[in-house]
Order: C-alpha cells, then structure tokens, then sequence
C-alpha cells in the first residue's frame, strides 16, 4: 500500500498555467500521475497539453473528481490558493510554494485546522510525496524511486529526500511512499503524522526519517516512537557541525544553546530505539541491514 497518495489519486494543478506549474505538472503526469485539471482565475476552459484549465477548485472538483491539489503559485498567492483547495472539499493538499512568512503559514495552519479539519496539507516549501509507480505529486524525480515497498520516507530536507530514495533504490530496496514535509517552521504535516500513517499501512515494515537541526518535531517524534511505534526506524539529523545561533537553510534550521541541536535529536531518537546513522550513506546502509533482516 502506500500513504496519503495512490493510483487512484486525482489531482489538479493550482498554477498549472505558470512556468513552474506547467513544468512539474506535466512531469507528474508523464508519470503517471492522474492530473486531470488545471486551476488559473481568468483561464479557465484553456487547456494545458490536453489538461482542461478551470477558474477555480471548486469548478475543477465538480467537473474532474478532483481529490489533491498541487498548489504552485507565487508565494503572496499560496495561502489563498490552499484555502480555496480546502474549501472545495479537497482532502489533501500539497504546496511546493518557498518564501511564504512564517506568520503567513501560522495563519493558514490555523485556519485549516479550525474552518477545514478534513483537509490535510503537505508543506509548504516542500518536494511533495511519491507512491513509487503509483502517484508523484511535487519536485521528485521518479527516476530514483523504485516500487514495492517495504520501507516508508519521511523527511524535513528536500536534497536528503532524493538521496534516500536514491541509496535505497540502488540498493534494490523499494520505497511505498517518501513524503518531503518540508523545512519550514510551521509545516501543514509533521513526523508524528507520517510515523502514525507508516505504522497503519501493513506494506511499510520499516521507516526512515530524516531531520535536521531546529525546532523540537524530531524529539516530539521521538516520544511517538517510544510509545507508539513497533516498526524498525532508521533516522538520520542533519546539522552535526552547525554553529548556535546560525540559521542553516530553512526557516525552521535554527538552534539556540542546546535547544533544536543534533546531538540532542540524536540521542532523542536513540533512546527512544531508532537506529541513528552518522551521515546519509549510513543511513541507507543501515535500512538495507534491516530490511534484510525483515525478509
């Protein structure tokens, strides 16, 4: 199985008309994706590639059976765009948008969960999700995904995203679903979601999660693990060297004294009986052990 996206996923493209939109849209569906609707105020009854464009998500819902969004619009536009997914019905929302104000994304988080609490958003400032073989909705490459199962992706960090695809995969070992939740102080789903979700889905036997320095999701993650996980984890914190007080990438990548440290995620996910990897590389070699020792 997989989580959150499957073949079965219908999905429109908010931007689609837009260079980005029209770029990783066409890509998803070349895919094999079902993108069946594209969603631009003004274009509406236009088409993209043989996509039909639509005013709103309302319309594209009503005319295609939408049920996902990919909201690729400019940064002052997204959070609207999102709403307006959520206001249409659509229960899973994916927003790839950079450079939204972390005030902005409280705002949106907040409104989601209060006015559309059936409506699950992934982002934003994230690569998306992937059911290898099954749905791609985002930036990831298909290309370094491979089918099958049995193990589970979660991760804040985008590039680390498509290395542990791609470790894997060159492994032989194949992936139900990867989900980038993005680097961003105030992401629409968190660890704890996506843990929960791999430890309901009977296909993913194992998971790997990759954090990094900031915030406190990866030891809140942690504590999930301790109580509610049986599934093997392997994770991985990027940020050993990173000085105090520094912000490293993201939004979210800050530290203050020995607040949102590796080494404190670190020995968080160990003592909690995750397998914790020093670098990347390790972090896929060690999957591989044991999903050898599952078979």
């Amino acid at each position: 199985m997989s989580i959150f996206v499957d073949e079965h996923t219908k999905v429109a493209i908010q931007g689609l008309t837009g260079g980005q939109g029209r770029f990783h849209g066409l890509r998803n569906r070349d895919y094999g994706t079902k993108v069946v609707a594209g969603v631009t105020p003004g274009k509406g009854g236009q088409d993209v590639e043989g996509i039909p464009v639509f005013d709103t998500v309302a319309e594209a819902v009503a005319a295609t059976g939408a049920n996902a969004s990919f909201v690729s619009v400019p940064p002052r536009a997204a959070p609207a765009a999102t709403l307006e997914a959520a206001a249409a019905g659509i229960p899973f929302i994916v927003c790839i948008t950079e450079f939204i104000p972390a005030q902005d994304e409280a705002l949106l988080y907040n409104q989601l969960r209060r006015d559309h609490p059936a409506s699950r958003l992934l982002g934003p400032n994230c690569p998306g999700i992937i059911s290898p073989g099954k749905c791609n909705i985002g930036i990831t490459s298909g290309d370094i995904a491979l089918p099958g199962g049995p193990v589970g992706i979660v991760s804040r960090s985008g590039t680390l995203t498509y290395q542990a695809l791609n470790e894997l995969s060159l492994q032989g070992v194949g992936q139900t679903t990867c989900v980038g939740i993005g680097g961003d102080p105030v992401p629409g789903t968190g660890f704890i979601d996506c843990l929960a979700a791999f430890e309901a889905d009977p296909e993913t036997r194992a998971v790997m999660m990759i954090g990094e320095i900031g915030g406190t999701e990866e030891e809140r993650a942690a504590e999930f693990m301790a109580k509610d996980m049986s599934k093997p984890v392997v994770a991985y914190i990027a940020g050993v060297t990173a000085p105090s007080g520094k912000r490293m990438g993201h939004a979210g990548a800050i530290i203050s004294g020995s607040s949102g440290t590796a080494r404190a995620k670190m020995d968080a996910l160990d003592a909690a009986g995750a397998i914790v990897a020093q670098n990347p590389t390790e972090a896929g070699e060690l999957m591989v052990e044991v999903v050898h020792k599952l078979a």
